[in-house]
């Protein structure tokens, strides 16, 4: 199965809840254990962060990145664009 790079948004919205970030870095974890995060890292201006996920093709990716407790809680906005590198 062929793996394409996706690259995944997360947006603070006003009503962020920081006792998600906790939850937020194990979702990231498992996904770097089964070998589907390539990278992560927050904005220095503290407006959200970025990773990038490996997935199938753009709806495997969403899937995943939906599974975020951040969009769970309704704390940042993600969106997910297919990265050509």
């Amino acid at each position: 199965m062929t793996m394409n790079r996706y690259l995944v948004m997360a947006m603070r919205l006003p009503q962020f809840d920081t006792d998600q970030i906790g939850p937020h870095r194990d979702f990231l974890d498992e996904l770097r254990g089964q070998g589907r995060l390539e990278l992560a890292g927050g904005f220095g201006d503290k407006s959200g962060g970025a990773y990038v996920l490996r997935a199938s093709d753009l709806d495997e990716a969403r899937v995943m990145a939906f599974r975020d407790p951040l969009h769970l809680s309704g704390s940042s906005r993600i969106d997910v664009y297919e990265w050509q590198a």
